[in-house]
């Protein structure tokens, strides 16, 4: 393999977990996540060369898993939320609490780009500007649907104690 070969090889290698992570909240299903993630890494890979700050290698992946997202979700307009729980396989590292399930099962009932605002923000912590920037829409609309959609957790699941909204 040529340098840039390797060099990608060891940001997937390296980067693989806490991407597949962002890929398995934003779809709900380790399936999908590991479809999204391997069309996210293979764009970036034909691109890799053009990237030329390479620790934001991260933030052209999850852009691309949410660009492609939505355009799945475009196509397939809302999906109906099912009883089912999610395969109890690779979980991305979530704890399976009953808590913890109640709420991720309340996220995937999220419109999807509520759901995305979400993941960027509070699982990887990303700044408004940042997540506007990979969402690409305004601050204005990333504080609104974190706003909007932590107001919906919190009446879905009164009993838990979700983080208060950022500023």
């Amino acid at each position: 393999m040529a340098g840039p070969e390797i060099e990608f090889s060891e940001f997937m290698e390296a980067r693989w977990a806490p991407l597949y992570r962002t890929a398995y909240l934003l779809t709900g299903d380790r399936h999908e996540a590991e479809d999204l993630l391997q069309g996210a890494l293979a764009r970036t890979c034909v691109r890799w060369d053009g990237i030329r700050d390479k620790r934001a290698a991260d933030a052209y992946v999850r852009q691309a898993m949410v660009h492609q997202m939505s355009r799945q979700w475009r196509r397939r307009g809302r999906e109906v939320p099912t009883d089912e729980l999610p395969d109890a396989g690779h979980a991305g590292g979530l704890d399976v609490r009953a808590d913890h399930l109640a709420l991720w099962d309340e996220i995937r009932r999220l419109p999807p780009r509520m759901r995305a605002t979400l993941v960027l923000r509070y699982v990887e912590d990303l700044t408004e500007a940042a997540t506007a920037r990979e969402l690409g829409c305004s601050v204005g609309a990333v504080k609104s649907q974190t706003h909007h959609a932590l107001k919906r957790l919190r009446a879905a699941l009164p009993d838990l104690q979700l983080v208060e909204e950022m500023s």
